[in-house]
Protein backbone atom coordinates (compact mmCIF):
# COMPACT_ATOMS: atom_id res chain seq x y z
CA UNK A 1 0.00 0.00 0.00
CA UNK A 2 1.80 3.41 -0.93
CA UNK A 3 0.64 6.52 0.37
CA UNK A 4 0.22 9.23 -2.28
CA UNK A 5 2.51 11.89 -2.31
CA UNK A 6 -0.40 14.38 -1.96
CA UNK A 7 -1.25 13.03 1.41
CA UNK A 8 -0.37 14.56 4.33
CA UNK A 9 2.17 12.25 6.48
CA UNK A 10 3.33 12.29 10.04
CA UNK A 11 6.40 10.60 11.68
CA UNK A 12 5.59 7.24 13.38
CA UNK A 13 7.30 9.23 16.60
CA UNK A 14 4.93 11.65 16.50
CA UNK A 15 2.00 9.51 16.78
CA UNK A 16 2.87 6.83 19.12
CA UNK A 17 4.31 6.31 22.77
CA UNK A 18 6.49 2.94 23.27
CA UNK A 19 4.99 0.64 26.21
CA UNK A 20 7.17 0.85 29.18
CA UNK A 21 9.17 4.26 27.97
CA UNK A 22 7.41 6.54 30.01
CA UNK A 23 7.56 9.06 33.53
CA UNK A 24 7.09 8.13 36.51
CA UNK A 25 5.46 10.65 39.37
CA UNK A 26 7.10 10.95 42.77
CA UNK A 27 5.75 12.76 45.82
CA UNK A 28 7.21 14.01 49.22
CA UNK A 29 6.52 15.95 52.09
CA UNK A 30 8.97 18.47 53.43
CA UNK A 31 9.16 21.93 55.32
CA UNK A 32 9.93 25.36 53.63
CA UNK A 33 11.79 27.64 55.76
CA UNK A 34 12.81 31.48 55.06
CA UNK A 35 9.43 32.56 55.43
CA UNK A 36 9.15 36.27 56.24
CA UNK A 37 6.22 35.20 58.70
CA UNK A 38 3.66 34.41 55.77
CA UNK A 39 4.05 30.93 57.24
CA UNK A 40 1.72 28.03 59.04
CA UNK A 41 -0.13 29.14 61.98
CA UNK A 42 1.65 26.17 64.30
CA UNK A 43 -1.24 26.30 66.57
CA UNK A 44 -3.57 25.71 63.57
CA UNK A 45 -1.12 23.67 61.59
CA UNK A 46 0.08 20.50 64.64
CA UNK A 47 1.59 18.61 61.42
CA UNK A 48 3.98 21.12 61.15
CA UNK A 49 5.06 21.79 64.32
CA UNK A 50 5.45 18.01 64.57
CA UNK A 51 8.03 18.16 61.61
CA UNK A 52 9.52 20.89 62.42
CA UNK A 53 10.16 19.58 66.22
CA UNK A 54 11.26 16.27 64.61
CA UNK A 55 13.36 17.62 62.12
CA UNK A 56 15.55 19.90 64.69
CA UNK A 57 15.67 16.66 66.92
CA UNK A 58 17.36 15.03 64.45
CA UNK A 59 20.00 17.97 64.41
CA UNK A 60 20.08 17.67 67.75
CA UNK A 61 18.12 20.23 69.29
CA UNK A 62 15.75 19.19 71.99
CA UNK A 63 12.05 21.41 71.70
CA UNK A 64 9.99 19.02 72.64
CA UNK A 65 8.90 20.74 75.54
CA UNK A 66 9.26 24.44 74.52
CA UNK A 67 6.44 26.64 72.83
CA UNK A 68 7.21 27.14 69.20
CA UNK A 69 5.59 30.07 67.85
CA UNK A 70 7.40 31.33 64.41
CA UNK A 71 5.57 32.17 61.41
CA UNK A 72 8.67 31.31 59.23
CA UNK A 73 7.85 27.80 58.69
CA UNK A 74 5.26 25.89 56.27
CA UNK A 75 4.62 22.50 55.36
CA UNK A 76 5.09 21.61 51.84
CA UNK A 77 4.10 18.85 49.68
CA UNK A 78 6.77 18.06 46.75
CA UNK A 79 6.14 16.26 43.30
CA UNK A 80 8.27 16.14 40.61
CA UNK A 81 8.49 13.47 37.22
CA UNK A 82 11.24 10.89 36.87
CA UNK A 83 12.12 10.95 33.20
CA UNK A 84 12.49 7.41 31.64
CA UNK A 85 15.97 5.85 31.89
CA UNK A 86 17.08 8.81 34.19
CA UNK A 87 20.60 7.94 35.35
CA UNK A 88 21.44 8.77 39.15
CA UNK A 89 22.93 12.21 39.54
CA UNK A 90 20.95 14.10 37.14
CA UNK A 91 18.22 16.29 37.86
CA UNK A 92 14.92 17.24 37.22
CA UNK A 93 12.39 20.21 38.48
CA UNK A 94 10.64 19.91 41.45
CA UNK A 95 6.85 21.21 42.33
CA UNK A 96 6.29 22.57 45.78
CA UNK A 97 2.85 23.38 47.44
CA UNK A 98 1.82 24.38 50.72
CA UNK A 99 -1.00 22.34 52.76
CA UNK A 100 -1.06 24.55 55.62
CA UNK A 101 -2.25 28.20 55.66
CA UNK A 102 1.20 29.75 54.86
CA UNK A 103 0.23 32.91 52.55
CA UNK A 104 2.75 32.58 50.43
CA UNK A 105 6.43 30.56 49.69
CA UNK A 106 7.98 33.60 48.23
CA UNK A 107 11.40 33.80 49.31
CA UNK A 108 11.83 30.16 51.17
CA UNK A 109 13.62 27.76 50.95
CA UNK A 110 13.15 23.64 50.82
CA UNK A 111 14.57 21.32 53.27
CA UNK A 112 16.27 18.00 51.92
CA UNK A 113 12.91 16.26 51.27
CA UNK A 114 12.99 12.61 49.96
CA UNK A 115 10.92 11.98 46.76
CA UNK A 116 8.80 8.42 46.45
CA UNK A 117 7.61 6.69 43.93
CA UNK A 118 4.63 4.17 43.80
CA UNK A 119 6.68 1.53 45.28
CA UNK A 120 7.46 3.43 48.22
CA UNK A 121 11.70 3.62 47.07
CA UNK A 122 13.19 7.04 47.16
CA UNK A 123 13.94 7.75 43.68
CA UNK A 124 15.42 11.58 44.06
CA UNK A 125 15.76 13.98 46.88
CA UNK A 126 14.92 17.23 46.51
CA UNK A 127 16.36 20.78 47.87
CA UNK A 128 16.40 24.20 46.82
CA UNK A 129 15.20 28.05 47.05
CA UNK A 130 11.66 28.50 46.14
CA UNK A 131 10.64 30.21 43.06
CA UNK A 132 6.95 31.28 42.68
CA UNK A 133 6.44 34.08 39.94
CA UNK A 134 4.02 35.85 42.30
CA UNK A 135 3.55 39.04 43.20
CA UNK A 136 1.63 40.26 46.76
CA UNK A 137 1.38 43.58 47.96
CA UNK A 138 -0.54 44.63 51.10
CA UNK A 139 -1.28 48.31 52.59
CA UNK A 140 -1.76 49.23 56.45
CA UNK A 141 -5.82 49.57 55.90
CA UNK A 142 -5.80 45.91 54.89
CA UNK A 143 -5.88 45.94 51.41
CA UNK A 144 -4.14 43.09 49.36
CA UNK A 145 -2.90 43.11 45.71
CA UNK A 146 -1.85 39.29 44.41
CA UNK A 147 -1.28 38.66 41.25
CA UNK A 148 -0.08 34.70 40.30
CA UNK A 149 -0.43 31.58 42.93
CA UNK A 150 2.30 32.77 45.97
CA UNK A 151 1.34 29.39 47.71
CA UNK A 152 2.98 27.25 45.03
CA UNK A 153 6.58 26.96 43.42
CA UNK A 154 8.95 25.36 41.32
CA UNK A 155 12.62 24.77 41.87
CA UNK A 156 14.20 24.12 38.35
CA UNK A 157 16.80 21.35 38.78
CA UNK A 158 15.80 20.87 42.31
CA UNK A 159 15.56 17.65 42.47
CA UNK A 160 18.43 14.75 42.16
CA UNK A 161 18.04 11.58 41.01
CA UNK A 162 19.16 8.70 43.38
CA UNK A 163 18.04 5.48 42.20
CA UNK A 164 17.03 4.27 38.36
CA UNK A 165 14.21 2.87 37.57
CA UNK A 166 16.26 -0.21 36.39
CA UNK A 167 14.33 -0.64 33.36
CA UNK A 168 16.21 -3.33 30.60
CA UNK A 169 15.12 -1.64 27.52
CA UNK A 170 17.75 -3.20 24.86
CA UNK A 171 17.13 -6.81 26.75
CA UNK A 172 13.36 -6.63 25.05
CA UNK A 173 12.94 -8.71 21.97
CA UNK A 174 8.98 -7.90 22.12
CA UNK A 175 7.80 -3.98 22.05
CA UNK A 176 4.74 -2.62 21.54
CA UNK A 177 3.85 0.43 20.01
CA UNK A 178 0.61 2.03 21.81
CA UNK A 179 -1.30 5.17 19.77
CA UNK A 180 -2.26 8.10 21.13
CA UNK A 181 -5.65 8.18 18.68
CA UNK A 182 -6.99 4.65 18.80
CA UNK A 183 -7.57 4.05 15.31
CA UNK A 184 -8.12 0.45 13.30
CA UNK A 185 -6.89 2.73 9.81
CA UNK A 186 -3.93 4.44 11.48
CA UNK A 187 -2.84 0.67 13.46
CA UNK A 188 -3.10 -1.32 9.85
CA UNK A 189 -0.93 1.80 8.24
CA UNK A 190 1.47 1.69 10.59
CA UNK A 191 2.46 -1.66 10.83
CA UNK A 192 2.08 -2.22 6.98
CA UNK A 193 4.92 0.75 6.86
CA UNK A 194 7.49 -0.83 8.98
CA UNK A 195 6.48 -4.35 7.60
CA UNK A 196 7.65 -2.92 4.33
CA UNK A 197 11.06 -1.78 6.10
CA UNK A 198 11.25 -4.81 8.28
CA UNK A 199 9.14 -7.83 6.88
CA UNK A 200 6.61 -9.28 9.48
CA UNK A 201 8.16 -7.29 12.58
CA UNK A 202 4.76 -5.70 13.21
CA UNK A 203 0.87 -6.77 13.52
CA UNK A 204 -1.62 -4.71 14.66
CA UNK A 205 -3.45 -5.92 17.74
CA UNK A 206 -6.06 -3.19 18.41
CA UNK A 207 -6.78 0.08 17.19
CA UNK A 208 -4.60 0.70 19.84
CA UNK A 209 -1.48 -1.41 19.79
CA UNK A 210 1.09 -2.74 17.31
CA UNK A 211 3.19 -5.48 18.08
CA UNK A 212 6.84 -5.72 17.04
CA UNK A 213 9.10 -8.47 17.00
CA UNK A 214 12.85 -6.96 16.94
CA UNK A 215 14.52 -8.37 14.53
CA UNK A 216 17.83 -10.87 15.48
CA UNK A 217 20.54 -8.65 15.01
CA UNK A 218 19.70 -5.62 15.81
CA UNK A 219 19.00 -3.46 19.28
CA UNK A 220 15.67 -2.46 20.43
CA UNK A 221 16.99 0.77 20.91
CA UNK A 222 18.27 0.95 17.45
CA UNK A 223 15.08 -1.04 15.78
CA UNK A 224 12.66 1.78 17.89
CA UNK A 225 15.01 4.35 16.11
CA UNK A 226 14.77 3.26 12.37
CA UNK A 227 11.20 2.62 13.50
CA UNK A 228 10.02 6.10 14.23
CA UNK A 229 11.50 8.11 11.44
CA UNK A 230 9.34 5.94 8.93
CA UNK A 231 6.05 7.75 7.91
CA UNK A 232 2.53 7.37 7.68
CA UNK A 233 -0.65 8.86 6.45
CA UNK A 234 -2.77 9.36 9.73
CA UNK A 235 -6.83 8.75 9.61
CA UNK A 236 -9.34 10.46 11.51
CA UNK A 237 -13.19 9.80 12.55
CA UNK A 238 -15.39 12.56 11.36
CA UNK A 239 -16.07 14.67 14.42
CA UNK A 240 -17.47 18.13 15.21
CA UNK A 241 -16.03 19.13 18.99
CA UNK A 242 -18.07 22.13 20.48
CA UNK A 243 -17.13 24.55 23.39
CA UNK A 244 -20.43 26.10 24.50
CA UNK A 245 -18.69 28.06 27.00
CA UNK A 246 -16.52 29.54 24.79
CA UNK A 247 -18.31 29.58 21.67
CA UNK A 248 -15.33 27.64 20.11
CA UNK A 249 -16.16 24.99 17.26
CA UNK A 250 -13.13 22.86 15.48
CA UNK A 251 -14.31 20.56 12.65
CA UNK A 252 -12.70 17.91 11.00
CA UNK A 253 -11.85 17.77 7.48
CA UNK A 254 -14.03 14.47 6.79
CA UNK A 255 -17.18 16.07 8.23
CA UNK A 256 -19.86 15.42 5.41
CA UNK A 257 -23.77 16.44 5.53
CA UNK A 258 -26.74 15.33 3.38
CA UNK A 259 -29.15 17.46 1.41
CA UNK A 260 -30.12 19.85 3.90
CA UNK A 261 -31.68 23.42 3.81
CA UNK A 262 -30.48 25.86 6.83
CA UNK A 263 -32.73 28.85 7.49
CA UNK A 264 -31.84 31.65 10.52
CA UNK A 265 -33.04 34.57 11.98
CA UNK A 266 -32.88 36.63 14.91
CA UNK A 267 -35.48 37.77 17.53
CA UNK A 268 -35.08 41.30 19.59
CA UNK A 269 -37.18 42.41 21.74
CA UNK A 270 -36.45 46.08 23.41
CA UNK A 271 -38.23 47.56 26.58
CA UNK A 272 -37.10 51.63 27.19
CA UNK A 273 -37.87 52.73 30.52
CA UNK A 274 -38.11 56.71 30.24
CA UNK A 275 -38.96 58.58 32.96
CA UNK A 276 -41.17 61.77 32.73
CA UNK A 277 -41.91 64.28 35.44
CA UNK A 278 -45.58 65.36 36.17
CA UNK A 279 -45.95 69.12 37.89
CA UNK A 280 -48.55 70.53 39.71
CA UNK A 281 -49.92 73.93 38.62
CA UNK A 282 -48.10 76.91 40.52
CA UNK A 283 -51.36 77.45 42.85
CA UNK A 284 -52.09 74.04 43.16
CA UNK A 285 -51.84 71.30 46.32
CA UNK A 286 -50.32 68.84 44.50
CA UNK A 287 -46.88 67.36 44.37
CA UNK A 288 -44.39 66.75 41.93
CA UNK A 289 -44.19 63.04 40.77
CA UNK A 290 -42.43 60.82 38.75
CA UNK A 291 -44.50 58.98 36.25
CA UNK A 292 -42.63 56.12 34.44
CA UNK A 293 -43.12 55.78 30.71
CA UNK A 294 -42.78 52.25 28.73
CA UNK A 295 -42.11 51.41 25.33
CA UNK A 296 -41.56 47.73 23.76
CA UNK A 297 -40.22 47.55 20.37
CA UNK A 298 -40.07 43.73 18.88
CA UNK A 299 -37.55 44.10 16.25
CA UNK A 300 -37.62 40.15 14.11
CA UNK A 301 -33.88 39.94 11.66
CA UNK A 302 -35.31 39.24 7.74
CA UNK A 303 -33.43 36.24 7.21
CA UNK A 304 -31.62 35.55 4.38
CA UNK A 305 -33.95 32.34 2.88
CA UNK A 306 -32.90 29.01 2.74
CA UNK A 307 -29.04 27.78 2.46
CA UNK A 308 -29.43 24.85 0.78
CA UNK A 309 -26.59 22.23 0.86
CA UNK A 310 -26.05 19.16 -1.13
CA UNK A 311 -25.27 15.55 -0.18
CA UNK A 312 -22.05 14.63 0.51
CA UNK A 313 -21.14 18.66 0.98
CA UNK A 314 -17.65 19.13 2.61
CA UNK A 315 -16.54 21.04 5.94
CA UNK A 316 -15.80 23.82 3.05
CA UNK A 317 -19.07 23.89 1.63
CA UNK A 318 -20.74 23.22 5.20
CA UNK A 319 -18.86 26.44 6.70
CA UNK A 320 -19.39 28.53 3.55
CA UNK A 321 -23.23 28.15 3.89
CA UNK A 322 -23.37 28.46 7.51
CA UNK A 323 -21.52 31.70 7.00
CA UNK A 324 -24.06 32.87 4.35
CA UNK A 325 -26.62 33.46 7.10
CA UNK A 326 -24.81 35.49 9.04
CA UNK A 327 -24.43 33.67 11.73
CA UNK A 328 -22.08 34.14 15.27
CA UNK A 329 -20.57 31.29 16.39
CA UNK A 330 -22.88 30.45 19.15
CA UNK A 331 -25.86 30.41 16.77
CA UNK A 332 -23.76 27.94 14.75
CA UNK A 333 -23.51 25.24 17.38
CA UNK A 334 -27.38 25.43 17.87
CA UNK A 335 -27.32 24.92 13.78
CA UNK A 336 -24.89 22.10 14.15
CA UNK A 337 -26.82 20.37 16.84
CA UNK A 338 -30.15 20.85 14.52
CA UNK A 339 -28.59 19.29 11.49
CA UNK A 340 -27.56 16.27 13.75
CA UNK A 341 -30.95 16.18 15.19
CA UNK A 342 -31.93 15.79 11.78
CA UNK A 343 -29.95 13.21 10.61
CA UNK A 344 -27.82 15.09 8.35
CA UNK A 345 -24.57 16.04 9.26
CA UNK A 346 -22.21 12.14 9.36
CA UNK A 347 -20.20 12.43 11.99
CA UNK A 348 -20.17 12.67 16.00
CA UNK A 349 -20.45 15.48 18.09
CA UNK A 350 -18.84 16.13 21.29
CA UNK A 351 -19.24 18.66 24.08
CA UNK A 352 -16.72 20.05 25.98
Amino acid sequence: MTTPASAATSRIKDIVQVEGVRENSLIGYGLVVGLAGTGDALRNAPFTQQSLEAMLERLGVNTRDARLNTKNVAAVMVTAKLPPFAAAGSQVDATVSAMGSAKSLMGGTLLVTPLLGADGQTYAVAQGSVQTGAVAASGASGSSVTKGVPTSGRIASGAIVERETGFQFNAMRQLRLNLRNPDFTTAVRVADAINRRFPDAARAQSPTIIQLAVPAMATASGFITAVEALPVETDTPARVVIDEVAGVIVMGADVRISTVAISQGNLTISVRETPAVSQPSPFGQGETVVTPQSSVQIDEEKGRGLVRLPTGASLGSLVSGLNALGVTPRDMISILQAIKAAGALQAEIEVL
